[in-house]
């Protein structure tokens, strides 16, 4: 029986899934209220900025940009799929390129902070 990455990248998208699905609310949340007038003393730009300055803080924040555009990525392939895009090879390489490029961005400016 030949071996497939089929595991690796549904539970990559899972994964995206349930941290898209958890954090997107709060996320629109935190970043409405500063809209409003609210403006919370923890969502300040010094506080955010040593937050993500810190190798944790930075670490969590990749970590959660990488699944947010895995997930993404190949919701997209599958969508594209379902509207009768049948160059399948084409869109993987696209989306999938898309989310390295935007995970290598997340990466190089967290390391400049």
């Amino acid at each position: 029986m030949a071996k497939s990455n089929k595991p690796i990248v549904w539970g990559l998208f899972a994964a995206g899934g349930t941290v898209t699905a958890f954090l997107t609310p709060a996320l629109l949340l935190l970043t409405l209220l500063p809209a409003f007038g609210v403006m919370p003393v923890l969502l300040s730009y010094d506080n955010l900025r040593a937050f993500a300055g810190h190798w944790f803080g930075g670490l969590v924040v990749f970590g959660i940009l990488f699944l947010m555009l895995w997930h993404a990525a190949h919701r997209l392939r599958v969508t594209l799929h379902d509207f009768g895009v049948r160059a399948d090879g084409l869109v993987a390489v696209a989306v999938y390129l898309a989310a390295a490029t935007g995970t290598a961005a997340t990466g190089y400016f967290l390391l400049r902070i």
